[in-house]
């Protein structure tokens, strides 16, 4: 704790370096303008020509381009607009308050000729000032804009340990204990703090799948943590595994449907992150996760012939740009491997194409037969 924010509570080390941050761009604009010179701001520049990826870091990362935003007759609109921005961000830290993108949108249309006229204009506003923000350890949370959508539901053997907004004082979520319903991961999840004994969690991308996990109580039997993902995970949801696995060191083993928006979408967006948010993939990415399944393989294995549907045109297409355009995929032997068998096969298959061999056949066998081959999953 470094200092007090209005009310009496207290700032973070986080809120202190988003403080700091902001200060400082707004001190380099009043100086440069002191002397006379046009005021300027470099951000990251963030588009696929200065994305890599780094096996050895685990994620989809943003290079050293940089753009210049400079104060000039064609810019000022845009200049106002981050300069405001920023100085919302700063209020909301200081009064421990936040904004959801929308939110943000809104509270423009007091600023006179400045104001966005939609919301994509404030999104892109919002992305490069995270982006600015991430070069010195902080996400879009920490500037306490948050996302509508809070995380997917959590069930199992964890303990979470929140915190009352108002008094501070420690609350206790028993993951294990929610009756037939689940932990809600909330929006933001910087001030969580977890204790588990689990060996290891298990992303599940569709709900119904989680509820059948759950409404079962696989994760007693596997002493583990699920958590639905409910398709692509949202930032909550990322952000929240990679905080678990990190602070507990815990494995991250993926349930996901065995087709290219699974695989290239919704595993993917997981593991590395994405070209488009690269800026961020080192807070959101979870380089310990694997693929657990469903594979191409287990179509063969399990004799799911009967319950897959065909490729479609996107599915080939999202497919083939995953081999070709995506240096996840295109630098793995085992997913080049794994999707060119998907493509020859011309099928996909869900993950309640396992119900053919009986509702429960996942958590019976399928599941335990999997974990206990860890190395035949994919990367």
């Amino acid at each position: 704790m470094t200092g007090e924010k209005t009310g009496g509570n207290t700032l973070s080390e986080a809120d202190q370096k988003t403080l700091d941050l902001i200060d400082a761009v707004a001190g380099a604009v009043r100086d440069s303008v002191a002397r006379g010179e046009l005021p300027t701001i470099d951000l990251p520049l963030r588009n696929l020509d200065n994305v890599s990826y780094d096996a050895d870091k685990g994620y989809l990362e943003l290079g050293d381009l940089r753009k210049s935003r400079t104060l000039t007759a064609r810019t000022a609109r845009t200049f106002a607009q981050t300069l405001r921005l920023m100085a919302i961000a700063r209020d909301m830290v200081r009064d421990n308050d936040f904004a959801t993108k929308r939110e943000a949108y809104y509270i423009s249309k007091n600023w006179g000729e400045c104001r966005f006229d939609e919301q994509p204009e404030s999104d892109a506003i919002m992305d490069d000032i995270e982006a600015l923000a991430s070069l010195h350890g902080l996400s879009r949370e920490q500037l306490r804009f948050y996302p509508e959508a809070h995380g997917g539901s959590v069930a199992g053997e964890l303990t979470v340990v929140d915190r009352d907004p108002y008094t501070g004082a420690a609350v206790e979520v028993d993951c294990g204990s929610m009756g037939s319903g689940a932990y809600s991961i909330p929006h933001s999840v910087e001030h969580l703090e977890f204790r588990t004994a689990a060996k290891f969690v298990l992303a599940i991308e569709t709900g119904g799948m989680f509820q059948r996990l759950n409404t079962h109580r696989f994760w007693k039997a596997a002493g583990c943590i699920l958590i639905e993902m409910g398709g692509v995970p949202t930032r909550a949801t990322r952000r929240f595994i990679r905080r678990l696995s990190d602070a507990k060191d815990l494995p991250v083993y993926c349930f996901v449907d065995c087709d290219p928006y699974g695989f290239a979408n919704i595993y993917r967006t997981l593991k590395v992150g994405s070209g488009n948010a690269a800026h961020i993939n080192r807070f959101f990415s979870v380089p310990r996760a694997r693929f657990l399944g469903v594979t191409p393989q287990d179509i063969k294995d399990y004799h799911l012939d009967d319950a897959t549907h065909p490729l479609t045109k996107a599915d080939i297409k999202r497919a083939q740009d995953a081999l070709k355009n995506d240096p996840f995929f295109a630098t793995n032997v085992r997913w080049i491997k794994a999707i060119q068998q998907l493509l020859n096969m011309g099928v996909r298959a869900e993950q309640q194409a396992l119900a053919k061999w009986g509702l429960n056949f996942v958590i019976d066998e399928y599941l335990p037969r999997k974990l206990k081959a860890l190395d035949s999953f994919l990367p």
